[in-house]
């Protein structure tokens, strides 16, 4: 009975603690999309000061060119295509402001530190047009600055529902907005995919959403991109959309083209971990009308839009769910030698970074859309449009971002691709380091590139071992016999099988230079930037035997194999056991 109740109590513990952290994961639900001073009468064309306290005009060069949207107290959400280079470098956003001329007593500023392009951005399409901006600090909110809420996954719009679009831009398509530039609201009804679809063809997605009248007049237009499309809920704002592209501004049947966040948030929270936004779904009543609208090439309605977000696809056939990506994995890899060329996909994530297609630096695929390479290799400002990574069998994938990390020591750099490669014998992603153990003497490799006589790189292979760092020592740091690093071999893995999977053990830098002490380098950890790689790739990506099976012995568990399974408790324990429960949470809790 002493164990039971020792049991509970501690369970009582951890619910106790559970149920703070979850008070304070839904905070940002708290204050987002409650504008304090939001009394207008609906109809004006200029909005009052305070109405949209989320609004954010994004500066470059002096002046503005979109809109945004403040999230959480650190992060803004805008649009991809404002940002085509990637490069934070020159943005600074305005939260609070009302005027372009006037002052803006209620605002502040604040310089980008980070874009991030969504990484299946198209520009040709403008499909997934959505951008998330971190600021170089918080902001604290007043009356003038609060985050809006967005759109949860389940959220339906029906056709007609009234939504409001605010920004900076053009009155008419060519035509600026007029001094003082004060910031302009519009309200526009949705306008259903299906008929967008109509309009517009086969370029509209599901991850798009339309909104503007039939016949014109009202509408988004040039420097408006990036802002917020909000719709109104139990006295709460909600932003649906970001406002994307159209064919010129508030023509007829012409409606304006949003990114539908409701589409995002998962791809929102692998980067926002702290502080999260506020996530709501929109609901609609009544019947959905775009479901009757019908034109040349049009899909037929999908079964399931009768009751959820209408879409344009065909009705979906079952299919089997593709099995999940796995790490570490080398099916080519049959032969291991130092120090020779190395056959084609024995090391299928070892990539070639380059700037106008050629060489600078190697680089692992880390993720199904992201390689890791070292921070030397990029200069402070990078035009996004010159970089690109080689993987596999020639397969040339541009890089839509580059984020460096801030450590003291060396720092690792993650590139975000603007596609996702295609997985397979030759192109495979890399288990990261999160803290395993590397033993002494173990055999480990590092692949790099060569330039032939012709012109043509093959990649090359060194083995080396994992040795004693000596009073060096620490938990980020590893040590391994000397072997020969040349600049272009900068960013490439050290690589060191753990059970059936390849890791990636460090990053090949400048600072891996060799210690006084003979025969050994010194490495920093990939582990010691795990709270770095996290924030950019959200979980690391599991080793076949983690995924489909019990943890390899390189593997650190929690349980005790050699603990005895628990008895069931009798019925009389039972009840106590419940008749305790109450008592015990206040006791602990209240």
């Amino acid at each position: 009975m002493r164990q039971v109740l020792s049991a509970i109590v501690a369970a009582m513990w951890i619910l106790c603690i559970f149920s703070l952290l979850f008070t304070g994961s839904v905070a940002q639900l708290d204050v987002c999309g409650r504008p304090p001073l939001d009394t207008r009468i609906v109809g004006g064309a200029e909005a009052p000061d305070g109405a949209w306290p989320w609004q954010v005009s994004i500066h470059r060069g002096g002046g503005h060119i979109c809109g945004g949207s403040l999230i959480n107290n650190l992060w803004v959400l805008s649009a991809a295509h404002c940002f085509l280079s990637g490069i934070a470098a020159d943005n600074t956003v305005y939260i609070g402001r009302k005027s372009q001329e006037n002052a803006n007593p209620n605002e502040v500023s604040r310089s980008i530190v980070q874009v991030i392009n969504h990484p299946d951005y198209n520009r040709d399409t403008n499909n997934n047009d959505m951008a998330l901006l971190k600021m170089e600090s918080s902001v604290t909110f007043t009356n003038y600055i609060r985050p809006v809420c967005l759109a949860a996954p389940e959220s339906t719009l029906y056709a007609g529902t009234n939504v409001w679009v605010t920004g900076w831009g053009s009155v008419a398509f060519g035509v600026p907005l007029p001094s003082p530039q004060n910031l302009m609201e519009v309200k526009v009804p949705i306008v259903g995919n299906r008929k967008c679809f109509c309009a517009y063809g086969s370029g509209i997605t599901d991850n798009m959403l339309c909104a503007g009248l039939d016949e014109g007049g009202k509408d988004s237009c040039q420097g408006d991109s990036g802002g917020p499309l909000v719709r109104k809920q139990s006295g709460i704002w909600i932003q649906a959309g970001v406002v994307s592209f159209g064919e010129g501004c508030a023509e007829a049947g012409k409606p304006g083209v949003y990114a539908r966040v409701s589409r995002y948030q998962s791809w929102i929270l692998s980067y926002i971990t702290e502080n999260q936004p506020g996530f709501i779904n929109i609901t609609s009543s009544g019947t959905n009308s775009d479901l009757s609208v019908s034109c040349s090439g049009l899909p037929p309605v999908a079964t399931a839009a009768a009751t959820t977000t209408p879409t344009t696809t065909t009705t979906p056939t079952t299919t089997t769910a593709p099995p999940p990506v796995v790490c570490g994995q080398a099916p080519l890899n049959s032969r291991l030698s130092g120090g020779s060329s190395v056959s084609s996909g024995q090391w299928p994530w070892v990539v070639s970074v380059q700037k106008d297609q050629v060489h600078v630096c190697v680089g692992s695929l880390v993720s199904e859309n992201a390689v890791l390479s070292d921070a030397s290799c990029f200069p402070r400002s990078l035009n996004m449009s010159q970089w690109s990574v080689v993987l596999g069998q020639s397969e040339r994938v541009a890089v839509s971002n580059v984020t460096v990390s801030n450590s003291s020591a060396s720092n690792v750099a993650v590139l975000l691709l603007a596609s996702k490669p295609s997985l397979s014998n030759h192109i495979q992603p890399i288990c990261l380091d999160d803290g395993r153990t590397f033993a002494q003497g173990k055999t480990c490799y590092v692949a790099a590139y060569s330039q032939g006589a012709t012109g043509e790189q093959t990649q090359q292979e060194t083995q080396t071992s994992i040795m004693s760092c000596g009073n060096a020592s620490s938990s980020d740091t590893l040590c391994t016999g000397v072997f020969t690093l040349q600049q272009g071999d900068l960013g490439g893995p050290l690589m060191c099988k753990l059970g059936s999977s390849w890791f990636q053990a460090v990053v090949l830098s400048n600072s891996s230079s060799p210690q006084t002490r003979e025969a050994v380098m010194s490495f920093t950890k990939v582990s010691a930037f795990k709270e770095f790689l996290s924030s950019r790739l959200g979980t690391f990506l599991s080793p076949a035997a983690t995924a489909t099976s019990a943890p390899s012995s390189n593997s650190t568990s929690n349980s005790t194999s050699s603990s005895p399974a628990p008895s069931a408790l009798s019925p009389s324990l039972l009840l106590a056991s419940h008749l305790l429960l109450p008592l015990l949470w206040l006791l602990l809790c209240g």
